[in-house]
């Protein structure tokens, strides 16, 4: 111990390096000279050479020592020459490709040896951690646990590398990288040890990101980005302590991206994060870089908007404030919010949300991460709509007077006027609706009530006609599940749109199309932002069109055919007929009908036993309840009893409205359009009297002489597990249901039968986006473009 000290003591005052705590290697091919000091007393032993210290400091004190004065790279020195490999000299280390595999490579553990043949080992920080091959450094390091800092870099976009935070030591058998590498663009090499927290590379990351702040304006006070930006966190974490640049910062003039995304330009630091987003997932090339060097601006080439159902994702993936939500500009900062987990009802998908409250009000929604139904996306419906949440809202009970004209009463009386109308009105005379955004919960209580009553229409609004028998759950799900459009290896389209029925759903199907899955459509010809092959805007339904996608249509082990939930029954069974022929080909455990509803409710309602609404109410019924149902024409005669949260069509109508909670005010159960049921939390309380939908129907019940058995919710979730036992898996989807053949009868298709989406303004579909500002400024931007 004492000669090796005295060694290092000696080297270190020869080369002058005393301040810095490894020596620096000599360019030569010999190790340094404690190290061979340390060779020759014998104090190091060929199998305690290892890059990590020694975990018994008094057996190996030697050992230690060496390791604290000279590092990982002196004892790799030292195991070369003593195993009599080569040890390379600073000058080589230099010309070495780090990039490419080491030849010297140690030969397998028995623990590498168990391990898959996909996954590989490699060492961060001193932890060894095995991730798949083709990984990144990045990946590894996420996957140790390793906090990598980056701008540019985002898992469901390419690998751009511009941004240069994410800069990392590489060390292999032949040394250390000549200069840190950007991690997110090194694949990782076998044999290869990540080094992140170097004084090299936290120095390198210091300039990086002083850099940055070079041009960045003084603006955190006034960003609407501040509290949860990525550049003031990581400016905190790696940046200096001061500023040298004393010159005037430039500036960028802003650009008018339409109603829902604001910008500030001189905010950008070019991480491209929005190109890439815009190109590669959205599908719309509006955005791009426009200039060169120090002149370089993100914008939209011309004046122009942004053209997508999806824009408002942006807003996430830009790391600093140039990318903002305009009805959110200047109304919280984050750490005022209370987050709140829930599911949207925009449409049949179920994505995730977080509904950020504050008070009695919803502020902003942001996506949640669900890989298997919205990945990191969701629709601008969805993100912007909420502010429709406050205007023209029921939050009174509501019956006619004197005149025929609403008025305000108490709910004792709401709900016994509803009891004197239906005193004498047979079960035949009677009729339930549900509407688009009615919950499990509400529907099973209008359909106990309903059945107490002996009324048997029980149905459902925006339930498509080519249902034919929902005893058969796989004959009107999306069978395949979302995830499985991934696995596909060919998509037939009939009769749907889902850019605007799914825009969500649409950009799964693009990544699809971007890896080669041929994708037909047959219907409307619309731009979906990726190429289809059209075979037709009508019936009759033949894949021989084109001869290519017939046989790759033929050749298909997982085809997947996206129907409209409006189709006619005919063209459902000539879409069976088709896949009947191809039956041997399809593999085992797949079903290729995927039904693509387009509201909320559908899934649920069919689960539990409704049916299919007509346009307008059958002429002779005497009581009508609507549960937020807005698109029924009710004919003149009929007493119309209206629960619902927004006042639309349906209240207009009624003689008697019950006001009730939207979803982000009551615990509510969805079904999605793939069967996965979700819970949707509780944000905020309802307004005013209004409560939930199935407390309403729970009293009205009672009033009416017909008590329904629960009083709470777990007693409502417990009838709703005792009808489906669906309801008893939530959040999971259903297995995947073998194709069981046609189920469809066959019947005569319209000589003038078009197959299109029944959704004119993707923006206004139901009560809460029609009552939405945003939704409405949008309408008509788009409009005007």
């Amino acid at each position: 111990y004492v000669k090796v000290g005295r060694a290092f003591r000696n080297e270190n005052r020869r080369l002058k390096r005393r301040e810095r705590p490894y020596a620096k290697r000599r360019s030569s091919t010999s190790p340094p000279r404690v190290l061979a000091v340390a060779v020759a007393v014998g104090e190091v032993e060929s199998s305690e050479c290892s890059r990590r210290p020694p975990a018994n400091m008094e057996s190996s004190r030697a050992l230690a020592h060496l390791w604290r004065l000279t590092g990982p790279t002196g004892l790799t020195q030292a195991r070369a020459m003593l195993l009599g490999r080569p040890c390379w000299s600073q000058h080589q280390t230099q010309q070495h490709n780090f990039s490419s595999s080491s030849s010297s490579v140690p030969e397998e553990s028995e623990d590498e040896k168990k391990m898959p043949d996909h996954m590989m080992s490699t060492i961060v920080n001193g932890k060894e951690v095995w991730v798949p091959k083709g990984s990144s450094v990045m990946q590894a390091c996420d996957a140790a646990g390793v906090d990598i800092p980056r701008f540019c870099y985002h898992p469901k976009l390419s690998v751009a590398g511009n941004c240069r935070m994410c800069l990392v030591d590489l060390e292999n058998e032949r040394g250390m990288s000549p200069k840190p590498v950007a991690s997110c663009a090194m694949p990782l090499a076998p044999g290869t040890t990540i080094l992140t927290d170097t004084d090299r590379v936290k120095k390198a990351r210091e300039g990086v990101m002083e850099f940055l702040l070079l041009n960045h304006p003084l603006d955190c006070p006034i960003c609407d980005q501040g509290g949860e930006c990525d550049l003031q966190d990581q400016a905190m974490h790696y940046g200096s302590d001061r500023g040298r640049f004393v010159g005037q910062k430039r500036t960028v003039v802003d650009k008018n991206l339409g109603p829902l995304v604001k910008t500030v330009m001189t905010r950008c630091i070019h991480c491209t994060r929005c190109v890439r987003y815009a190109k590669e997932v959205a599908g719309v090339e509006d955005l791009g870089v426009t200039g060169r060097g120090g002149a370089s601006e993100i914008g939209t080439y011309v004046n122009k908007l942004m053209e997508s159902e999806l824009s408002g994702n942006v807003i996430d993936l830009c790391p600093v404030g140039a990318l903002t939500s305009k009805p959110y500009a200047f109304t919280a900062r984050q750490w005022e919010l209370k987050p709140t987990e829930s599911v949207d009802v925009s449409d049949a998908l179920g994505c995730n949300i977080r509904v950020d409250s504050r008070g009695t009000e919803v502020l902003r929604i942001l996506p949640r991460n669900n890989e298997e139904v919205n990945e990191d996306w969701i629709s601008d419906k969805a993100r912007f709509q909420y502010d429709g949440l406050q205007r023209q809202r029921l939050n009174v009970p509501m019956a006619k007077g004197a005149g025929s004209v609403l008025k305000p009463v108490k709910w004792e009386e709401a709900l016994t006027a509803v009891a004197e109308a239906a005193e004498g009105v047979s079960g035949e005379d009677m009729a339930a609706y549900g509407g688009k955004l009615a919950d499990c919960e509400s529907l099973v209580a209008l359909k106990d009530l309903a059945n107490r009553l002996g009324c048997e229409t029980v149905q459902c609004e925006d339930v498509g006609q080519g249902v034919p028998d929902a005893d058969l759950r796989s004959t009107y799900l999306f069978n395949p599940t979302l995830s499985g459009v991934d696995a596909a290896d060919v998509i037939l389209m009939v009769g749907t749109n889902p850019r605007v029925e799914a825009p969500v759903l649409n950009a799964r199907i693009r990544k699809a199309q971007l890896e080669g899955v041929p994708i037909g459509m047959l219907g409307e010809d619309v731009d979906l932002t990726y190429p289809t092959t059209h075979l037709g805007g009508a019936p009759p339904l033949s894949a021989k069109k084109n001869a290519d996608f017939s046989l790759a249509l033929d050749q298909a082990r997982r085809p997947l055919v996206l129907v409209g939930a409006n189709c006619d029954p005919a063209v459902m069974a000539e879409v069976e007929e088709l896949f009947e022929k191809r039956r041997e080909t399809i593999e085992d455990g797949w079903n290729p009908i995927s039904v693509l509803h387009q509201s909320a409710s559908t899934v649920g309602a069919l689960d539990l036993g409704y049916g299919a609404a007509p346009k307008a109410v059958p002429e002779g019924k005497k009581l009508v309840f609507l549960l937020g149902a807005d698109e029924i024409d009710v004919p003149e005669g009929a007493f119309v009893v209206y629960i619902g949260h927004h006042g639309d069509k349906g209240a207009c109508r009624a003689d008697v409205v019950l006001p009730a909670a939207a979803f982000t005010e009551k615990h509510a159960t969805y079904v999605n359009t793939e069967g996965r049921p979700q819970h949707a939390r509780r944000a905020i309380p309802p307004p005013g009297e209004a409560r939930d939908d199935w407390k309403i129907l729970r009293a009205l019940s009672e009033v009416m002489g017909h008590a329904l058995p629960y009083d709470d919710l777990r007693g409502v979730r417990s009838r709703l597990c005792e009808v489906s036992p669906t309801f008893e898996r939530i959040d999971e989807a259903p297995q995947k249901a073998t194709y069981l053949g046609p189920k469809h009868k066959k019947g005569k298709v319209g000589a003038k039968t078009v197959l299109r989406t029944t959704i004119e303004n993707f923006y206004q579909t139901d009560v809460i986006s029609r009552a939405s500002l945003a939704m409405a400024k949008a309408t008509q931007a788009r409009a005007n473009q």
